[in-house]
């Protein structure tokens, strides 16, 4: 089942082409990488996909109400501003809005799902802390805990590993991949070529104001598109351990 789908979308800022004709589809049960270097648009192709920036051409998102739009898909941004000092089971249990009535407290479901939004981002031990008060990559995980507990089939997030210490990034990573095991769909934008390489059943790779590959990790990180794109050499190879993927030096 196809739970986006993006269709010759264009989107022009500050009297600048940043995407042209980008068509692409997020299915069940894919944890797609959305990679590419700084400037390509990634943050901008998602935004447009969830009606934030203008844009021509079409997306399923916006052609849904806002209502049902906010129960379809779950949105990370990439900027992590917190402002009220509020607990970490109250910020989470914010992702339960578009799920309640005016006025209605929340249910047992919402709670249910606010816990388990917690053990996965292994937070339990957080929840009555003031989310002010904890480090950069803390507020990171309660941020994503909260777009978890939203509950919605799509996951959409912007750099949602970035600032993270290693051991968080993979645990991260894998409850992403664990979500489309279990027949959601996610699309995040990454810079770790490395880690989406070994968790990513598929990676879109933009350049050049549109998608310039979009397949398997290792038909997308192919030596010309590394060339190409990010001017780069990288070592992929196939272990014991799973696919590795190393930059190695920059193409002058």
């Amino acid at each position: 089942m196809t739970l986006l789908s993006l269709e010759a979308l264009s989107v022009t800022l500050r009297d600048r082409d940043v995407l042209r004709d980008v068509s692409c589809s997020v299915s069940r049960g894919e944890f797609v990488g959305l990679i590419g270097p700084n400037g390509a648009g990634k943050t901008t192709l998602m935004r447009a996909a969830l009606g934030l920036v203008p844009s021509t051409g079409a997306s399923s998102l916006t052609a849904m109400p806002l209502a049902h739009r906010a129960c379809h898909a779950a949105w990370m941004p990439q900027s992590r501003d917190i402002a009220w000092p509020m607990d970490v089971e109250t910020l989470v249990m914010l992702g339960r809005v578009p799920h309640l009535s005016a006025a209605a407290r929340p249910s047992a479901a919402d709670r249910a799902a606010v816990d388990a939004a917690l053990d996965r981002m292994q937070m339990q031990d957080m929840r009555h802390r003031t989310v002010t008060r904890l480090s950069g990559g803390e507020q990171a995980r309660a941020l994503i805990a909260r777009t978890l507990a939203q509950g919605t089939p799509l996951v959409m997030a912007d750099e949602p590993i970035a600032g993270l210490d290693p051991a968080h990034q993979i645990a991260t990573m894998q409850v992403f991949a664990d979500l489309a095991t279990e027949g959601r769909g996610v699309i995040a934008s990454l810079h770790d070529l490395g880690l989406a390489v070994r968790h990513c059943t598929r990676l879109v790779l933009l350049g050049n104001g549109g998608i310039h590959a979009d397949g398997a990790p290792a038909d997308v990180l192919t030596p010309e598109n590394l060339r190409d794109i990010f001017g780069i050499t990288a070592w992929f190879g196939d272990t014991d351990n799973g696919p590795v993927f190393q930059p190695l030096e920059v193409i002058r």
